[in-house]
């Protein structure tokens, strides 16, 4: 495993040495999202690429760096990264009363062990840092600035240690049903699937089913029937990614059946709402219903090609450039603004009008990122770096 060096005090590894990774050993440890601090230090870990995890009472080792955890302390894969690349650090808990990790050369891990669950050293050959000095507060695949999780967790306190990995886990600049609605329920719905042992992949896999599901319905006019189980699927699709984040069982393959899954589906929907409107006694006027879905179905695609357009263009999507942005998002012509356009219409009885407010909606929301792209492209041509105002944030 390869150690960025950093400028910190005491002796330092070399670029290439080993790094090895010792976990403090508890009695009676607490299981936070099913599993122990210990479980979860040697999953994140393994990810990193680091197997070496040394057990107490095996021989130290003489050379390369060490990682110290303490065994009742939840930290985030964010801290433990930052750590990585911060050789001669010790971590303390958010207020700075104990030490809880630390990355420290070979030849001072055993006495830096010693300080584990205890205040900070007056003076030691290594930094003692607090966790937001460690790890990036910036979490672009999140979309959002976060402090990073660090904390013991005391007996009858798993609870809270898991509250505050869910909230971490959350993404930040998303719609408003997922913003504002979901993540209470969702984080039940989170914590029985981890206490019940399904997995992430099973969630998406019963999201598709409600996906095919949603297709009949609506294709059928069953718009009430449909709509719920649009909006249960929304749901599912809110709780997969959670669970695979707060339970480090992401996959290669769950993500991509995912990213398909979310990515496909949504036109589908609406094509299928148009054609049961007949069914459901509401049709459109003569020669509406095909230009209105091709409308959909190409405001859907010009949308995607916006986004994906300034990300390689910029490095950054779009959603996430200036708040004017972020705030947008939360209204963008995505799957559940539109579904709520289209529950609001079936509720009012004219769910046609819902269809063409959904194509009204696409047009609208591609201007706006075709206007936002032009204003990029100015920035970019006088020189002015294109960068998220959540890493300028405080």
């Amino acid at each position: 495993m390869t150690v960025q060096t950093a400028a910190t005090q005491g002796q330092q590894p070399s670029a290439n040495a080993p790094v090895y990774a010792v976990i403090q050993s508890v009695a009676a440890p607490p299981r936070v999202w099913g599993f122990t601090p210990e479980a979860r230090a040697r999953r994140m870990l393994a990810k990193m690429g680091i197997t070496a995890v040394l057990n107490q009472g095996q021989a130290w080792p003489t050379a390369g760096s060490v990682i110290l955890l303490a065994g009742d302390a939840v930290i985030d894969e964010a801290l433990l990264e930052g750590l990585l690349e911060s050789p001669g650090v010790a971590v303390t808990d958010g207020d700075g009363h104990e030490v809880l990790a630390a990355h420290v050369d070979a030849a001072q891990a055993p006495h830096a062990a010693r300080w584990l669950g205890r205040r900070p050293p007056p003076d030691s050959a290594f930094s003692v840092l607090s966790p937001r000095a460690v790890a990036k507060g910036y979490r672009g695949s999140l979309r959002k600035r976060t402090d990073p999780v660090c904390r013991r967790v005391a007996p009858g306190q798993a609870g809270s240690a898991e509250r505050r990995l869910y909230d971490a886990a959350y993404k930040g600049v998303t719609d408003l049903v997922t913003k504002w609605v979901w993540p209470g329920p969702a984080f039940w719905a989170t914590r029985a699937c981890a206490r019940l042992g399904i997995t992430p992949n099973m969630v998406t896999l019963l999201s598709a089913v409600l996906v095919g599901l949603v297709i009949w319905l609506f294709w059928i006019g069953a718009f009430g029937w449909g709509l719920l189980a649009a909006w249960a699927m929304t749901f599912l699709d809110t709780v997969d990614g959670k669970l695979a984040r707060v339970t480090l069982t992401s996959s290669a393959f769950g993500d991509v059946f995912d990213h398909v899954l979310d990515l496909v589906h949504p036109p589908i929907w609406y094509a299928a709402w148009g054609i049961g409107l007949t069914a459901a006694g509401a049709s459109l006027p003569a020669n509406w219903l095909a230009p209105a879905i091709w409308i959909i179905f190409l405001g859907y695609i010009g949308g995607r090609l916006c986004e994906g357009y300034f990300l390689s263009r910029f490095g950054l999507e779009i959603h996430m450039w200036e708040r004017f942005d972020s705030r947008f998002r939360l209204i963008t012509a995505r799957r559940n603004p539109n579904l709520l356009l289209l529950t609001a219409f079936w509720l009012a009885g004219r769910p046609d009008w819902g269809l063409l407010a959904v194509a009204a909606w696409h047009v609208a929301s591609d201007g706006v990122h075709l206007v936002r792209i032009a204003q990029a492209e100015a920035l970019r041509q006088r020189g002015t770096p294109v960068v998220s105002w959540l890493r300028t944030a405080a």
